[in-house]
């Protein structure tokens, strides 16, 4: 097998894990803060016990995505060695502010926040908590600069054929990283909603199966109380109800940000990165329609063997220009243009080694990028859908009774957490042959790209990065299952499993609650 092959599947692999916790920590951090903030200016105590509740899956969630990410640098030096030689000017500066700033305070403060319950005045406890969050959503930005910068170079100048970087302010202020970023702030609020969402619908289920909570004739719910149940009380229906609610309307903002910002997204992609749009609309021909579904073998490449049976006239013009005649380039037009400016074939350079000479496919992977791209779509419309659902069926304060309904909702979660995996694919993926896409107009820098033949480091061989491969999957695997585990086993317990004093005592806004400060942090 190819090393390239074989590094593109393991960096695929990892980092789509990864980023299936990331957009849960972003999703869930700020909502945390908002229920503690609530707590803190009113003293109810539903708002302390979602905050307990909520942040103790937040943190878990949060201590495997940071055990995840780490390999990811790793992988850099290990298997991209080219690739960080060709970038490492550049991304120097963003990641040193996101490792040196973003993540200083995020997981400084955060233990501040952990350790802190019931040891620190509430407002400063409250303040920590707020920073670590910020510190997160910055960590994020300097990340996605980074990534933005090779989907669309700017602020280098190409030098000894390295880009070297000459303008901070262009790199961070790409406008491929302020319309991706706010796209992957949206899309986390999407998963954090719909996270609430669900949990907090099998916890309402699991009182009315319980016969706790029952409806009168109007169907309006009269909570109950189970007396011999820790922390099932009226209070914890107030934490249900709400958290069910306040999901549903996040995941909603979400996913309205989430089509506002993709539409600006893809507009700078048709401009930027044209190939990737136009394979991932099938769009082989130079037109104005969108491909609501197509036929034929989307794997062989051979844009011939493809065609659009259901097309929406004028939709893709709207999505590239704003509007409904302009016409849009289509892949067979695209290629020769790429070939002309870019080669047919590798060039015979000792850094491709025996890919040297070989003929250069600049059609994306096109079975990918179209289906990645209606999966991101269709998993995201679903699951906004589903929250505007939840919130009519919710609206006498309960949830039916139903097992099925409820296992819909539970398994509702996944559905954002798809979005934005599938988006995540489209837009790497959508990038190859090159690893640094080039810019074709004249908002770049010219001749900055790299393929991706050429970013793989030369002296590790085939079975070593196969090797690697299958040893980072198992171990992400086992990471997993103790995620899932640790999960399952609190959304189980309820509020009694991040609160357990709630077994011992009444109550008590005011108590000091040192005893459970270990046992919050595990």
């Amino acid at each position: 097998m190819d090393p390239v092959d074989i590094a593109r599947w393991q960096f695929g692999i990892t980092t789509v894990y990864h980023f299936l916790l990331v957009p849960l920590t972003l999703g869930l951090g700020p909502t945390i803060a908002i229920m503690q903030t609530l707590w803190v200016r009113t003293g109810n105590e539903r708002y302390l016990r979602m905050t307990k509740f909520w942040g103790k899956l937040y943190l878990i969630n949060f201590i495997m995505g940071v055990a995840t990410g780490i390999v990811q640098e790793f992988q850099f030096g290990m298997a991209w060695s080219q690739y960080s030689r060709f970038v490492g000017d550049v991304f120097g500066a963003p990641l040193a502010m996101e490792g040196l700033l973003a993540f200083f305070f995020e997981s400084t403060f955060l233990g501040i926040w952990i350790f802190g319950w019931g040891r620190l005045p509430k407002r400063i406890h409250l303040a920590a908590l707020w920073i670590a969050v910020a510190g997160s959503i910055a960590s994020a930005y300097f990340i996605i600069v980074a990534n933005s910068w090779m989907q669309h170079p700017v602020g280098v100048q190409l030098i000894d054929g390295r880009p070297v970087l000459v303008d901070i302010w262009a790199v961070l202020t790409n406008n491929t990283a302020v319309a991706a970023y706010s796209h992957t702030l949206f899309g986390s609020l999407g998963v954090g909603g719909g996270f609430l969402l669900g949990i907090a619908w099998y916890q309402l289920w699991q009182r009315r199966r319980d016969g706790i909570d029952t409806v009168d004739i109007t169907g309006r719910v009269v909570p109950g109380e189970a007396l011999t149940i820790p922390g099932r009380d009226r209070a914890d229906h107030g934490v249900w109800i709400i958290s069910l609610r306040l999901g549903a309307i996040i995941a909603i903002v979400g996913f309205a940000g989430v089509a506002f910002t993709g539409d600006q997204q893809a507009k700078l992609m048709f401009d930027q990165q044209p190939m990737k749009m136009a394979a991932a609309e099938a769009a082989c021909q130079t037109g104005t329609g969108f491909s609501v579904l197509a036929i034929g073998d989307l794997s062989a490449q051979n844009c011939n063997q493809v065609v659009n049976i259901i097309e929406i006239p004028g939709l893709l013009s709207f999505l590239a220009k704003g509007d409904l005649t302009t016409k849009v380039t289509g892949v067979n037009d695209l290629v020769p243009s790429y070939q002309t400016t870019y080669g047919t074939t590798l060039p015979n350079n000792p850094i491709y080694g025996a890919r040297a000479g070989q003929t250069i496919n600049y059609v994306p992977l096109m079975a990918v990028t179209y289906w990645g791209f209606r999966l991101m779509i269709g998993f995201g419309a679903l699951a906004a859908f589903a929250a505007i659902v939840a919130l009519w069926i919710t609206r006498k304060g309960t949830v039916p009774r139903s097992k099925w309904i409820m296992r819909l909702a539970v398994l509702g979660i996944f559905a954002p957490f798809a979005a934005n995996a599938a988006g995540w694919v489209f837009t790497e993926m959508g990038r190859q042959p090159f690893v640094v896409a080039p810019n074709p107009n004249p908002s770049g820098v010219d001749g900055v790209f790299m393929f991706t033949a050429a970013a793989v480091s030369p002296g590790v061989s085939s079975g070593e990065l196969l090797f690697s491969v299958i040893t980072l999957t198992l171990l992400y695997a086992a990471l997993m299952v103790v995620e899932v585990t640790l999960l399952v086993k609190y959304i189980r317990a309820g509020v009694a499993g991040a609160m357990p004093e709630l077994a011992e005592m009444p109550p008590d806004d005011d108590s000091d609650h040192r005893d459970d400060v270990l046992a919050f942090a595990y």
